[in-house]
């Protein structure tokens, strides 16, 4: 079977849970005998291994989205000048930015993409299409998230094979636009839920919500939940000692790393945790380097900074050198997620972790025992949540042991795969 990804390139600056998954599905298809071809758009795909990376050219280029969107003398420039700002040296520049873009100013450009062939993108588009029909034909085509739904029409048109399109987090983006672009963003989006033959969502909580925000019918969403191969995590010792809290995403404020350091401050002040210490690392860029700095100097007016550790490095090496050392770890975001890759990346590592009571956060927890979920609205629960593993090895190990059984049984790259062949197969007939 030939699947074409169509999937979101984050450049590689952060940790990006859509491009881990996207680039493990790929590498797994690849695995199973089947012709998996990652099409980036915007920005070079980022992937934890080499071999998963594309060679497809880069569509809807990032620098050209935006001129054409901007410019519209830009809308309809010849391919060769185009190519110009699609040069992998401007767009890997580019890339160092990706990770500062926030909703705030990105409604025109996010509503002009969802309609399609009517958006300021149409020649992107069409230069896809092309692409796709004249060498890379397949036989089901993915997309990555619901943003890019706008492609599917015409992709159907001319190809006339089932679309795909994988649901998660999209709603954050989404309800953070100005003014009324997140409302008229959505409606654009229910307009075009009919050029997709099968939603997929990473939880059974995200597809609910969808379901409702979409306003398609139950049949047409089916819940895979993202898998690891879990062979490349080792195992960490839970031995407390020292205790060791830790923190894996985007170093950013409305991810919760603030309030993980105060809870942190807190807790090492505690006789019986004295030895505590810190670890955080995801990738920061932009106004997120600033922020370390306050953490890291709030950490020093506490006489704690040789405690703490921000780790610049988020390859997957790095990754597991960093979850082997944990005690537990917990990313205490302040609005629900629609799922939690690093949760299982910590359950692979066999370390429990500590979540707020939101979003698919508790459908996870429950379904693997794998840590604590606590009050996102009570004050010191999060403090409190971890006061219970550091401080007890038997709990810890007790917890890091189910969070690696849950691994193996339901996130694994292989059920991922299963699961997702089955989708396709399903849409194919």
């Amino acid at each position: 079977m030939r699947i074409v990804q169509i999937v979101a390139g984050s450049g590689g600056t952060f940790y990006c849970e859509n491009c881990l998954r996207d680039s493990l599905l790929a590498k797994s298809l690849r695995k199973k005998g089947h012709d998996a071809v990652l099409v980036p758009l915007y920005l070079p795909m980022y992937a934890d291994d080499p071999a998963t990376e594309s060679n497809s050219p880069v569509f809807f280029g990032g620098i050209n989205t935006y001129l054409q969107q901007k410019v519209p003398v830009f809308r309809k420039t010849p391919r060769w000048l185009d190519r110009l700002f699609d040069s992998r040296w401007l767009l890997k520049m580019a890339a160092k930015q990706a990770g500062t873009v926030s909703a705030g100013g990105m409604g025109d450009m996010t509503l002009s993409m969802i309609r399609g062939e009517a958006g300021n993108q149409a020649k992107e588009l069409e230069r896809l299409v092309a692409w796709l029909r004249d060498g890379e034909r397949p036989d089901v085509i993915h997309i990555t998230n619901v943003m890019l739904i706008g492609a599917a029409r015409r992709l159907k048109e001319e190809l006339g094979v089932p679309i795909v399109c994988v649901l998660q987090d999209e709603d954050t983006w989404l309800d953070a636009l100005d003014g009324e672009y997140g409302e008229r963003c959505w409606n654009a989006i229910r307009k075009r839920v009919a050029d997709v033959d099968m939603f997929v969502s990473v939880s059974n909580d995200y597809a609910q919500s969808m379901q409702k925000r979409l306003g398609v019918s139950s049949d047409k969403i089916r819940t895979v939940y993202v898998g690891l191969d879990l062979a490349e995590f080792p195992r960490a010792t839970l031995t407390l000692d020292p205790p060791v809290i830790g923190y894996l995403s985007k170093m950013t404020p409305s991810l919760g790393l603030g309030d993980l350091v105060d809870a942190f401050i807190s807790l090492k002040k505690r006789e019986e945790l004295s030895g505590l210490k810190f670890k955080a690392i995801g990738g920061m860029v932009g106004p997120d380097k600033k922020f370390v700095q306050t953490l890291i100097s709030r950490l020093a007016a506490e006489g704690m900074e040789g405690d703490a550790e921000f780790i610049a490095g988020l390859e997957k090496d790095a990754r597991a050198r960093f979850l082997e050392s944990l005690s537990v770890m917990s990313v205490p975001m302040h609005s629900g997620g629609a799922f939690g890759t690093f949760m299982v990346e910590a359950w692979a590592s066999g370390v429990p972790v500590v979540q707020p009571g939101i979003g698919a956060f508790p459908e996870l927890v429950e379904l693997s025992g794998g840590g604590l979920i606590y009050d996102a609205g009570a004050k010191l629960a999060l403090e409190e949540a971890l006061a219970t593993i550091l401080t007890d090895q038997n709990t810890a190990q007790q917890l890091g042991r189910a969070g690696r059984t849950a691994a193996e049984t339901h996130f694994s790259i292989g059920a991922m795969t299963d699961n997702m062949l089955a989708v396709y197969s399903a849409v194919l007939g």
